[in-house]
């Protein structure tokens, strides 16, 4: 019961976390700012998707949560590729 406790604790407060870094990504005053809040997001999501998983014994989160890092990864790329060629980054 205590350990159950202790997950939800630790999700929520990724959560709140996650609020937080949106709006660094809606209000970051350049590209760099927002492209480094998107990846900490990301980050955040990952770290609750594991620990639903972790907390449930559902390996499908570990799949999930591996193919939802990979596409971050890639976004991450082509986001920093984009903004690369303009030189905003």
């Amino acid at each position: 019961m205590t350990l159950d406790l202790a997950f939800d604790l630790v999700v929520f407060l990724f959560l709140g976390s996650s609020v937080l870094s949106l709006v660094r990504v809606i209000m970051g005053p350049t590209s760099a700012d927002r492209l480094i809040g998107l990846n900490i997001v990301a980050a955040q999501i990952l770290a609750i998707l594991v620990l639903v998983a972790v907390k449930e014994g559902l390996h499908v989160y570990l799949d999930v949560a591996l193919v939802y890092d990979i596409f971050g990864f890639v976004g991450l790329l082509a986001i920093t590729r984009f903004f690369g060629k303009k030189g905003d980054l």
